[in-house]
């Protein structure tokens, strides 16, 4: 089960949208981290995932576990968001 779903974005990220308009269709929530309002948090992303790009998903499992998603990347996200 997915605990948490957590998106680094920017302002300017046409993919940001397109994975904010995917993951409304699946109806799932979703947090957003807007690394041009909170720039203090650029390192954090950069942490979690080793990439200086947008959009950044994070999703949290029950158990803690993560995993991340670089870009808008469906092959990747769809399985992180199911179960």
């Amino acid at each position: 089960m997915v605990k948490n779903i957590t998106i680094f974005t920017t302002n300017t990220c046409a993919y940001c949208a397109m994975v904010k308009r995917y993951l409304d269709s699946k109806q799932r929530t979703y947090d957003v981290v807007n690394l041009d309002d909170h720039p203090e948090r650029q390192a954090e992303a950069l942490a979690l995932s080793g990439a200086l790009t947008v959009p950044i998903t994070v999703v949290t499992k029950e158990d803690d576990s993560r995993q991340v998603v670089i870009g808008y990347n469906l092959a990747k996200l769809a399985p992180a968001i199911t179960g």
